[in-house]
């Protein structure tokens, strides 16, 4: 059997040959309780300086057949998550503390009981710039987002402190999640 010829098409209105830069990225918490009630937390929007650990992963089934000798039919297994690093300078709001400490027990008050409604979903996008009519700014929207389903904290860190440097304080947050889902994406 020789090569398999199979014109490749491009759905309408996908892949548009834009590329979005890494750099330029908005987070939002999503939970009507804890310590992101209410309309969000200001201080806390678009503020991590970087995002790590947006993976999924499948663990793939081999199954092997009699006399298919050439390659074995692969089956759909298991998904698993990676646990996703938020990091940001450290500030005057403390309100990824208070959320870690929730599940933790450090808040002297839930005793290390992670309730389900301290959980959070989590908005990553990636801003983009998209062209207006003419005469008009350039528009800055989320081109493409992503969403942590049922968030909850495994990790807080402080980054090392140094006198002798001249870096900015960091902190951490590690989130284990239930699902990586494509969000809202601008067409």
């Amino acid at each position: 059997m020789g090569l398999v010829s199979n014109p490749m098409t491009v759905p309408e209105q996908q892949d548009d040959q834009i590329l979005f830069g890494n750099f330029a990225f908005h987070v939002q918490f999503v939970n009507d309780a804890g310590p992101f009630a209410g309309a969000g937390s200001p201080g806390l929007l678009g503020a991590f300086s970087e995002v790590s650990g947006l993976e999924a992963s499948m663990e793939h089934k081999v199954v092997r057949q009699g006399g298919m000798n050439y390659g074995a039919a692969m089956l759909a297994g298991p998904v698993s998550f990676s646990t996703v690093v938020l990091k940001r300078g450290v500030a005057r709001s403390q309100t990824l503390w208070r959320w870690w400490s929730m599940f933790a027990g450090a808040d002297g008050v839930n005793d290390a009981y992670p309730h389900v409604s301290n959980r959070s979903d989590v908005l990553i996008g990636l801003i983009g710039q998209f062209e207006l009519p003419a005469g008009t700014m350039a528009s800055r929207e989320i081109a493409a987002g992503w969403l942590l389903k049922n968030a909850m904290p495994v990790k807080f860190r402080v980054g090392d402190l140094n006198a002798k440097g001249n870096d900015v304080a960091i902190e951490e947050l590690h989130l284990v999640h239930e699902g990586l889902h494509v969000s809202g994406v601008a067409a």
